[in-house]
């Protein structure tokens, strides 16, 4: 079972499941259909990008509620893997998505220098300054010429 930070069993976490790889053409109404064979669903949240060029359309992955854990259990069980739209359903329980997101398993991607130095000084606000992000671009931009003089050096002659 599950336990949050207080030591407390969290009940619904272990029958919720994250529902991932959907094709766009999937809806909502698709998706209760291919798992409700395998218990009551009680909640379902299919999400949607909210801003930016894609907005309004899926993000390809929901997360489903069964009443109980067996059911969850069981669903994960048929469905991962199975083909929707000729792409293999990634089925987890949220929970267990939720402590591989924490693990090593995937890359990390590093931080360009001007991040990790601002990191490093304690910025908690997370975002860069104007100033910050005008030395991050001038130190990209020298990187690159620095590199595109090594590959050619009759280019960029200053």
């Amino acid at each position: 079972m599950l336990q949050d930070t207080i030591g407390f069993v969290d009940e619904k976490s272990e029958s919720r499941l994250y529902v991932g790889n959907l094709d766009l053409r999937i809806n909502e109404a698709a998706l209760i259909k291919m798992f409700s064979p395998y218990g009551k669903i009680i909640s379902e949240d299919f999400l949607w990008h909210t801003r930016g060029p894609k907005k309004g359309e899926p993000r390809g992955y929901a997360f489903i509620q069964y009443s109980s854990k067996e059911e969850a259990e069981l669903a994960k069980e048929k469905m991962h893997g199975r083909l929707a739209c000729g792409r293999p359903l990634v089925v987890r329980l949220a929970s267990d998505k939720l402590l591989e997101d924490s693990s090593h398993d995937r890359p990390k991607r590093l931080l360009p220098e001007a991040n990790r130095t601002r990191s490093a000084s304690g910025s908690s606000s997370g975002q860069m300054s104007r100033d910050e992000k005008v030395a991050a671009i001038k130190n990209k931009l020298k990187a690159l010429e620095e590199d595109e003089k090594q590959r050619d050096p009759k280019k960029l002659k200053r």
